[in-house]
């Protein structure tokens, strides 16, 4: 696990490890069952308080991202069944949103395929 905190960047320290964590676990570059380093461990070979460590632990974890297992340590979690259920949560929100701004079916399903395909780089031929 590589991190890197950049103390002149616009975001909190906590926040820079709760990202790269997260985004290296849906990558894949930190797989299902990974154990995390201790958070004194990380917080020391970075720099920072262990506090700022702890807070981007439960953040993460919060996420679904990864998961404490008491002593045995924090390792990163299988991700599929918390992010679908996320995902689910936020569909149900966007549908009820729509709705109540009066939008019909066909014009809510196109803003969310335009959404897509902005979030993942592709244009309209895809």
């Amino acid at each position: 696990m590589t991190l890197t905190i950049h103390i002149d960047d616009s975001a909190a320290p906590y926040e820079q490890v709760r990202s790269q964590i997260s985004e290296q676990a849906r990558a894949g570059t930190l797989p299902v069952g990974y154990r995390l380093p201790t958070v004194r461990g990380l917080a020391e070979s970075l720099g920072l308080a262990a506090n700022t460590v702890a807070k981007a632990y439960r953040a993460l974890e919060g996420d679904g991202v990864i998961e404490t297992r008491g002593r045995n340590g924090t390792f990163v979690a299988a991700a599929g069944p918390a992010a679908e259920r996320e995902a689910a949560a936020a569909a149900q929100s966007y549908a009820e949103r729509v709705r109540r701004l009066g939008l019909d079916e066909p014009t809510a399903l196109a803003a969310v395929q335009d959404a897509l395909r902005a979030a993942y780089g592709r244009d309209g031929g895809s």
